[in-house]
C-alpha cells in the first residue's frame, strides 16, 4: 500500500524548513552592491537575465541559475512611455485595437531604440479617437504630461487627416469647406482643406482641424455630397505617423512633442 501521507510530506516540506532559493532582487542587489530598490528597478527595466532569458519580475525566485546584468544597465530614463499605433481601417476600436499593442508588433528598427518591456503595456491611456472605420495614428500613454497635453489642451492640438473621396472635387466645394459650415445655427469647427492628390476616379483631400471631433469630417463631406472611400490620420500636433507600418506601433521619441 502506498503511504499517501509520506508522499505529501516528501513533496511539501514543513513550513519551518529553510528555503534555499531567494528573490532575484536580493541576488542582484548583492551582485551590484546596490540597494534592494535599485535592484528592483534594474530588473523591471529589463536589464537582468536568468539563464540567458530576460526576467522583469523582482520577486522571481532563483537558486543556482546564471544571473547576468547588462553592461549598459542604467536607471536613467526608466519612466513612463507613449506608444504610437498605426491602426488598420478594418480593426474595430476597443479590445481589438489594444490587442495590437504587444512586443511582436513593435516596428522593426524603432527609431527610439527603446526595448519593449511588460510594464510598458500596463496603465495606458487611449488619448485621441478616430472616426469610425478610419485608419491612422492612435496615441496611448502612461506619461501624465502627454495625457495632460492631449486632454486639457485638446482643442489647441491640430490633427491632419487624409480623406479619399470618390471622383474629383470642385474648387467651389473646397471654398465652402474652408469658409466653414454650421449646423443648427451654430458654426462647426473650422477646417483647412486642400487637394493632396487625385485622378479621374478619386481625390485625396488633406484636412487640418484643431481638436478631436469624431464624426465631423464625415458630416462635412456628407453635407457637400462627397462620398468617402477612406480616411487616415497622419499627424497629431507635431507628431507624425511617418513610415510606421499598418498594424504596428513604435515608441514616442524623447525629442518628439505634441
Amino acid at each position: 500500500m502506498v503511504n499517501i501521507h509520506a508522499m505529501t510530506a516528501h513533496v511539501n516540506p514543513p513550513p519551518d524548513t529553510p528555503r534555499s532559493d531567494e528573490r532575484l532582487a536580493k541576488r542582484v542587489a548583492a551582485m551590484l552592491a546596490c540597494s534592494r530598490r535599485e535592484a528592483e528597478q534594474y530588473i523591471a527595466g529589463g536589464w537582468v537575465r536568468v539563464d540567458g532569458k530576460v526576467v522583469e519580475e523582482p520577486q522571481f525566485r532563483v537558486l543556482q541559475q546564471k544571473i547576468e546584468v547588462d553592461r549598459d544597465a542604467s536607471l536613467i530614463g526608466d519612466g513612463a512611455v507613449t506608444l504610437l499605433l498605426h491602426k488598420p481601417a478594418d480593426c474595430p476600436d476597443g479590445a481589438a485595437t489594444l490587442a495590437l499593442l504587444r512586443p511582436d508588433r513593435q516596428m522593426a528598427n524603432d527609431p527610439s531604440a527603446v526595448r519593449a518591456l511588460k510594464r510598458h503595456f500596463a496603465g495606458l491611456n487611449s488619448l485621441v479617437t478616430l472616426e469610425t472605420g478610419a485608419s491612422g495614428l492612435l496615441v496611448f500613454s502612461q506619461d501624465w504630461r502627454v495625457v495632460r497635453k492631449l486632454t486639457e489642451d485638446a482643442d489647441l492640438v491640430e490633427h491632419e487627416v487624409i480623406v479619399e473621396i470618390e471622383g474629383q472635387v470642385s474648387s467651389d466645394v473646397l471654398d465652402r469647406l474652408n469658409r466653414g459650415l454650421s449646423a443648427d445655427a451654430k458654426p462647426l469647427p473650422r477646417v483647412r482643406v486642400s487637394v493632396n492628390s487625385g485622378n479621374e476616379t478619386s481625390s485625396k483631400l488633406r484636412f487640418a482641424v484643431k481638436g478631436s471631433h469624431p464624426g465631423l469630417l464625415a458630416y462635412l463631406c456628407e453635407r457637400l455630397g462627397l462620398k468617402i472611400l477612406g480616411m487616415k490620420r497622419l499627424r497629431v500636433g507635431r507628431v507624425a505617423m511617418g513610415q510606421l507600418p499598418v498594424g504596428q506601433w513604435r515608441y514616442l521619441q524623447s525629442h518628439e512633442r505634441f
